[in-house]
């Protein structure tokens, strides 16, 4: 699958669906309906409108803290006043019928409810976690997820997610880098993009349509160290650059919501930066749909230090241009007043319930206030086959081969006795990964089922834990080193649990814990022949036992079909072909680390001295495995770089071939990545940028030339001005198999001709 640069970067300047959203996204009728509920509409009910709460009809444990109404009694009293807009993290037909009725009959104006909910990587049926996903580097794959997603979740009834994730992340210590796709600019654009339309559909009014939520607007994945809900401090360019395209890229696949973020930018908090929210995504980025606050961030403005009291953070919010409160209350209890006041316009107010009803207008909501409300529907579409064998597919393409001296395919045929060792070989409680909550553990596929099923002869593995995920066990590794010199091989299960990514889970130190590295060293210290089977939310500094194994895979969190993933894999069933969408540092020290940093003054050179330069005294500012890595049981070879024209005039386009061969003597699967870099610029450039990339399958001694076309819009970056500019001058080329080495080349972007 080719990307476009084009198309991402168009984006951040308009998006044609969320402009339409106004006109001509809604059904005829659409715009006069709403205009007449507005001019009826008491400042309670518009203040309504504009709140989202938990839904208390039925109920689950989120992983949220307790806040807002929890009483299913008042909350029904509250919808029958008109003072609800959205329910969310219920699921469930038969609850959310019981709500959409009071909303509709037994309120004045009868304004159907959004159910929300966060689908983040699954309903029912878990895919792995967008992190692990990313590692396909296939858009296409992202948006099949997906849909399944969509049709399991509006299933159940549910018309919203929050999701996806577009928040590019930079520092592997951050929790939240398991929900989205790595720390590169173009690959976050591209398959926020995906999930937006695999989610949606084609038509927002199907009952299987899904409206997307992107998040967190903006830069939450520049927290400072990492850290959950902390500050952030970044120039203007960055913001615009790095942070703001994915969002761009997600409005223009035709997502009519986001989600303000819970942090704060250069001393404002998002949710109270009129800046942000009003004069950066609805006047640069042209976005036309509403934006919903986080879980009580306009309540947290008092926290921060930014509002007085709880009203004062109401008005602050709904004046920056967030358009609906969740979960605080906020929004109910102040506005009225707010308006009557003074403080807030009822204009102000007005626009924000124009853009969420047109919203559900454009959802259908208003003709079909039922929609994904059918009983059938979530007897037959919810853990359907097709998705069984979808989340399989797609937890083979998410793991990423990080190393291999040979040992790898297991062939089963050969009857080899095998030791699972490790406290995840057996355990279905961290098969998920976070954020994955209206699954059922007990229904996915643990590694050494999916072995014994792949196995001929079951009996030929054995299962050891050796410890626990965090503390050693009463002859545990003792247990485990007699099963490994027992074994032909070892497979060696560890890593995270699933508490240990997501939000709230900021690591200072992104490493295996202490029992389970004991547990590696021990199994080393054997010469078995070990693979490690690597379970994991972000990008992990390996050592000793775990970073010498004769090879590694990583697994993420694959999700239900994760044994049998993983099993497909070892035993060569499917070849591995995913590709790191982070980079893996050497020590936890050197994060935040990605692999399109700057040059400094003083860089390390090739074979150069290392005296006085941009390094650590411990180590090397290199990554022990780099972004866009990943191995095959393949060899894939490139050669024949060709650039037709080397000389880019200002509106032309050159195009630039590669060979790419299958050398080895299986099928397997290569992504083919494009890098450039501006020499010299009026702003320092990054060392590399991922401009194209592209997924060949070969056969066994198979060659294909890929294509890629670069325009002057691939050479633009952020200038003076805050204004996209490209410049003449010279840029460096390669094109490769991940984001170091490659084959070279150089071209020169030449200024246009005035007329």
């Amino acid at each position: 699958m080719k990307i476009d640069r084009r198309s991402v970067l168009s984006g951040i300047i308009t998006s044609s669906f969320a402009l339409g959203v106004s006109r001509g996204a809604l059904a005829a009728g659409d715009v006069e309906r709403v205009d007449d509920l507005i001019k009826r509409m008491t400042v309670e009910e518009k203040a309504g409108q504009m709140t989202c709460l938990a839904d208390a009809f039925r109920p689950f444990n989120p992983p949220n803290p307790d806040a807002g109404i929890q009483d299913v009694k008042r909350l029904a009293q509250e919808i029958r006043k008109g003072r609800v807009g959205c329910l969310f993290n219920g699921i469930g037909v038969a609850g959310a019928r019981r709500a959409q009725e009071m909303a509709v009959n037994d309120s004045r104006l009868g304004i159907p409810l959004i159910f929300a909910g966060d689908v983040i990587h699954g309903l029912k049926t878990i895919f792995p976690v967008p992190l692990g996903e990313a590692s396909c580097f296939d858009p296409a794959m992202v948006r099949r997820t997906a849909r399944a997603m969509a049709v399991e979740a509006t299933a159940a009834g549910l018309h919203l997610t929050f999701a996806p994730m577009a928040d590019v992340a930079r520092d592997q210590r951050w929790g939240r880098v398991v929900e989205g796709a790595g720390e590169d600019v173009t690959l976050t654009a591209l398959l926020t993009a995906a999930r937006v339309r695999g989610f949606q559909g084609r038509d927002l009014r199907r009952d299987d349509s899904l409206l997307a939520c992107p998040k967190h607007f903006a830069a939450y994945g520049a927290v400072a160290a990492g850290l959950e809900y902390g500050n952030v401090d970044i120039s203007d360019e960055t913001l615009r650059e790095t942070h703001l395209p994915p969002f761009g890229s997600a409005f223009a696949a035709g997502a009519l919501t986001t989600m303000a973020a819970f942090n704060e930018i250069n001393g404002v908090p998002a949710t109270a930066d009129r800046e942000l929210m009003t004069d950066i995504l609805r006047g640069e980025m042209g976005f036309r749909g509403f934006v919903f606050s986080d879980y009580t961030a306009d309540e947290e403005l008092v926290a921060h230090g930014f509002a007085e009291d709880d009203r004062d953070a109401a008005r602050l919010a709904v004046l920056a241009g967030v358009d609906m409160s969740m979960q605080s209350g906020l929004y109910i209890r102040y506005l009225p007043e707010l308006v009557k006041s003074g403080a807030v316009p009822m204009g102000t107010i007005d626009v924000a319930v124009r853009r969420i009803l047109y919203v559900k207008a454009a959802m259908g909501l208003f003709e079909n206030p039922w929609r994904s409300l059918d009983e059938k529907a979530e007897s037959s579409r919810i853990g359907a086959p097709a998705h069984i064998a979808l989340a399989r597919e797609a937890g083979t393409r998410s793991a990423v081969l990080l190393k291999n001296d040979g040992v790898l395919p297991l062939d089963p045929d050969k009857q080899q006795k095998i030791a699972l060792i490790g406290p995840f070989g057996e355990d279905k409680d961290n098969l998920y990964g976070p954020w994955a909550f209206y699954g059922d553990p007990a229904k996915g596929v643990d590694i050494a089922s999916g072995l014994r099923a792949a196995l001929p002869d079951p009996a030929k593995l054995t299962v050891v834990v050796g410890c626990g995920i965090h503390e050693p066990l009463d002859g545990g590794i003792e247990a485990a080193v007699k099963a490994a010199k027992a074994a032909d091989v070892v497979l060696l299960a560890v890593g995270e649990s699933q508490d240990m990514s997501g939000e709230a889970q900021s690591r200072t130190v992104i490493e295996i814990p202490a029992a389970q590295q004991a547990l590696a060293d021990a199994i080393a210290a054997t010469g078995k022949p070990t693979v490690v089977l690597l379970r994991h939310g972000r990008a992990l500094a390996l050592h000793e036992g775990v970073a010498n194994a004769n090879a590694v895979l990583a697994t993420w969190f694959l999700g239900s079909e994760a044994g049998n993933a993983i099993a497909d894999l070892v035993t060569g069933k499917a070849d591995p072909s995913g590709k790191l969408p982070v980079s893996f540092p050497w020590e936890s020290g050197q994060e935040p680390f990605f692999y399109d940093r700057k040059s400094t003054g003083r860089p390390v050179l090739d074979k150069g001295s290392t005296e006085y330069k941009a390094r650590y005294s411990t180590t090397d500012n290199s990554a022990r495995y780099p972004f866009g890595h990943g191995l095959s049981y393949t060899d894939f070879a490139l050669d024949r770089l060709h650039v037709a024209d080397p000389a880019l005039r200002w509106d032309g386009t050159i195009e630039i071939t590669v060979r790419l061969t299958n050398k080895g003597k299986r099928k397997g699967s290569e992504v083919v990545q494009l890098y450039i870099r501006d020499r010299v610029a009026s702003r320092t450039r990054p060392i590399r940028e991922l401009k194209r990339m592209e997924r060949v399958t070969l056969d066994p001694g198979g060659s294909r030339t890929v294509r890629f076309t670069l325009s002057r819009i691939d050479l633009e970056f952020v200038g003076s001005g805050n204004k996209r500019i490209a410049e003449p001058g010279l840029f460096d080329i390669w094109v490769g198999q991940s984001s170091e080495g490659g084959l070279h080349s150089q071209i020169t972007l030449y200024a246009a001709v005035a007329a």
